[in-house]
């Protein structure tokens, strides 16, 4: 899974966020085992979209845009971003292991992105025509987003699992 960088992980404020990232990684990824391709790709909300859209969404929308084209301002990726719905639509010929290997790739670039820029440091590309004026100005904000963002498709997730096969994550009863 995402295990392989949390030794490497420092003590500090931003370690200690990016510890709590890589729960929500492993929560994305842990409530999706088990499943087969088939389920991965059925829809089970309204809005029609399946868990490996969802994925494919936090691969390409939240990890590779916002670490790799925003903190980072690599080029090629600030090129080849897509608008709209794209992320979310996954071709039917692709196999969901492709998929769920795109997720972990994203997240060991943008962990490498990270690691070697200041909690501080400003975002190196903003996209205006989305966002209007940074409302992001520093790592830390960046990583407090898309902990957030991940951690409200980690929770939708965890509905969609449930409505498939009645499996869930973690519930605490008193």
């Amino acid at each position: 899974m995402i295990e392989s960088l949390s030794e490497k992980i420092p003590d500090d404020e931003v370690g200690a966020l990016l510890r709590v990232l890589h729960g929500q990684r492993r929560h994305v990824l842990g409530i999706l085992e088990g499943l087969d391709a088939e389920d991965l790709r059925r829809p089970v909300l309204p809005s029609g979209w399946h868990c490996l859209g969802l994925v494919q969404h936090l691969a390409l929308d939240v990890e590779r845009f916002w670490f790799r084209a925003v903190v980072a301002g690599d080029e090629e990726v600030v090129r080849t971003l897509t608008s709209g719905d794209e992320a979310w639509r996954v071709e039917p010929g692709v196999p969901a292991a492709d998929v769920l290997d795109r997720y972990r790739q994203e997240t060991e670039l943008a962990d490498a992105v990270i690691d070697g820029t200041a909690a501080d440091a400003g975002p190196a590309w903003w996209p205006h025509d989305l966002f209007g004026e940074p409302h992001l100005h520093t790592l830390r904000d960046v990583l407090l987003h898309v902990i957030t963002e991940t951690a409200c498709h980690a929770g939708h997730l965890d509905a969609a699992r449930e409505l498939i096969d009645g499996r869930r994550w973690l519930v605490l009863t008193t």
